[in-house]
């Protein structure tokens, strides 16, 4: 993908940060959230435009920073299929 239209997806200001987890925060947030089984997280596709800029993979888990008026930040957690 061409590194040009790598920025302007990561710096639309409609899209949040997104976060690829390593194995040991992949293992404790699927403990965490969804017993153990990662099929119990929500998805992302593969074919997300943001996922395929950030280089995940199917079985990644993705740590989605969205920021709000009210919050702050909230956190989201989404598998890669």
């Amino acid at each position: 993908m061409d590194e040009k239209l790598k920025n302007i997806i990561l710096s639309h200001k409609l899209v949040p940060k997104h976060v690829i987890l390593d194995e040991r925060e992949k293992k404790e947030i699927i403990k965490k959230y969804a017993g153990g089984d990662p099929f119990k997280l929500p998805y992302i596709s593969r074919n997300d435009p943001v996922v395929k800029v950030i280089g995940a993979k199917p079985g990644d888990v993705i740590k989605i920073i969205r920021k709000s008026p009210t919050a702050g930040e909230t956190v989201y957690y989404r598998l890669v299929v």
